[in-house]
C-alpha cells in the first residue's frame, strides 16, 4: 500500500498536516533576491504571521543555523544551501541535462535553462547562459518566475490534468508586466491548450519587454516528465522566424536526446 498516494495532497487542516514545518519553510521563502536582509517586522509582513509567531521561528532557524541574525536584521544563513543541494544531488540526471543545455548555447549562441513548476511558479534547476543580458534580473539556478507569462510555465502547465489546470486559472491573478502581457485568464487558457496541441510554446516580450523565449517538454525514458527547455533571446536580435525554423527544431533535437538517454 502507497502511504503517500500521488493524487492526494494534504490540505492544511489535514490531521497529518504539521503546520509548524510549514511556517518555518514560509518563513526561509520569504527571503529573496529583493529582501536579503529584513527585520522581525518585516518577516512578519512578508509571511502574514504576527510578530510572535514570526519571531519563534527565526530564533529557532537561527538555533538550527538556516538563518544569521545582526542586529535588528535576519538573513539567511549559508546551510540553506544544504537543502537545494539534496534535490540536486538526489538528481543526477541533472549533469546529463546541463550537458545538453550547453550543446544548445554553443549551437545558438543564446541562453538555454531547464525549469520545472513549483506550485505556480517556474523554478530554474538548471541553466547555460550566453553572454547576453536578457533581463533586468539574473536568471540562475533557483529562480522563480511565474509560469503564466513564461513559455517554460506554459509548457509545464500544458501537462497538468484538467482540473488541476482550472484549480491554477482560478486561483491566480495576472500581473501585466509589459503591453504584450497576457492578462485575460480565457486567452491564457486557450494559449496553453494551443501549447498542448502544438507541443511548444513561445513568451514573446510578455514578461519583460525584449524578452522572446520558446520551450518544449522534456520526458525521460520511461516518458515521465522532468521538465521544460527553453531556449531565451533578445527580440531585437532574433525575429520569430529564426525562433520557429532554427531554435524551435535544436530545442525539440536535444529534447528526443533526453528522451533516449535520461531515466529517472
Amino acid at each position: 500500500m502507497d502511504d503517500f498516494p500521488q493524487e492526494e495532497a494534504l490540505k492544511p487542516d489535514d490531521r497529518d498536516f504539521v503546520t509548524a514545518l510549514a511556517s518555518g519553510l514560509e518563513v526561509i521563502m520569504a527571503f529573496d533576491d529583493a529582501h536579503p536582509r529584513m527585520t522581525l517586522s518585516e518577516v512578519a509582513a512578508r509571511t502574514g504571521m504576527n510578530r510572535a509567531k514570526a519571531r519563534r521561528f527565526l530564533l529557532t532557524l537561527h538555533a538550527l543555523g538556516y538563518v544569521r541574525k545582526q542586529q535588528r536584521y535576519f538573513e539567511l544563513a549559508p546551510r540553506v544551501l544544504q537543502l537545494g543541494y539534496s534535490y540536486l544531488s538526489a538528481n543526477n540526471y541533472r549533469s546529463v541535462i546541463q550537458q545538453y543545455l550547453e550543446d544548445i548555447t554553443a549551437q545558438s549562441g543564446e541562453s538555454s535553462s531547464l525549469g520545472v513548476l513549483d506550485g505556480d511558479e517556474v523554478i530554474y534547476i538548471a541553466r547555460s547562459a550566453a553572454p547576453h543580458r536578457l533581463m533586468a534580473i539574473t536568471l540562475s539556478v533557483g529562480t522563480r518566475l511565474p509560469a503564466a507569462h513564461t513559455s517554460m510555465g506554459r509548457v509545464l502547465l500544458a501537462q497538468l490534468p484538467a482540473a488541476a489546470l482550472d484549480d491554477y486559472l482560478e486561483r491566480i491573478s495576472l500581473q501585466r508586466y509589459t503591453d504584450k502581457t497576457i492578462t485575460n485568464k480565457e486567452f491564457l487558457k486557450d494559449s496553453i491548450d494551443k501549447v498542448r496541441q502544438q507541443g511548444y510554446a513561445i513568451s514573446d516580450q510578455e514578461l519583460d519587454s525584449g524578452l522572446r523565449s520558446v520551450a518544449v517538454p522534456v520526458f525521460d525514458h520511461h516518458d515521465k516528465l522532468i521538465g521544460a527547455i527553453n531556449i531565451s533571446t533578445n527580440a531585437a536580435r532574433v525575429d520569430m522566424h529564426t525562433l520557429l525554423n532554427t531554435h524551435l527544431p535544436l530545442l525539440q533535437e536535444k529534447a528526443q536526446l533526453i528522451h533516449q538517454t535520461v531515466s529517472i
